[in-house]
């Protein structure tokens, strides 16, 4: 299975892209750095939390705002997931638009789906971390 779609003129003589210019051969990219690297891998750990506390409440997926066209892009938890592996494959984010008319209300900020699952956590640990008083239980 394959995370981007297959070049249909791959190995063709007559591809008509064949005389352009590789752009990652004009702008090679450094290979990402074990903190970046570290970051990327605790993002996709925090998205599988994310998608199974969030789904089944009908969130599709989560909401960036793109810092080169300063609009919301909008990605499905696999889209998402996918890009986050091909940035710890490659080193380098993936070439992106913005989802075709997406439904706003099905997509939340990772601000939102953190505080979302910490608030989760701990209502799950509440009344776990209480510590008894100094003189025991019977004082």
């Amino acid at each position: 299975m394959h995370d981007e779609p297959i070049d249909p003129f791959n190995g063709d003589p007559a591809d008509p892209a064949a005389g352009l210019d590789d752009p990652e051969q004009d702008n090679p990219h450094d290979p990402l750095t074990e903190v970046e690297r570290q970051d990327v891998l605790e993002d996709i750990a925090d998205l599988e939390i994310y998608q199974a506390l969030l789904s089944p409440i009908g969130v599709r997926g989560l909401v960036i705002e793109c810092e080169d066209c300063r609009e919301p892009h909008y990605f499905d938890w696999d889209l998402l997931r996918g890009n986050l592996r091909h940035l710890l494959d490659s080193g380098r984010t993936r070439v992106h638009e913005p989802a075709f008319d997406p439904d706003p209300d099905h997509y939340v900020t990772w601000d939102y789906a953190r505080g979302y699952a910490d608030g989760v956590h701990d209502t799950l640990t509440e009344g776990t971390d209480e510590v008894e008083d100094d003189d025991g239980p019977d004082a």
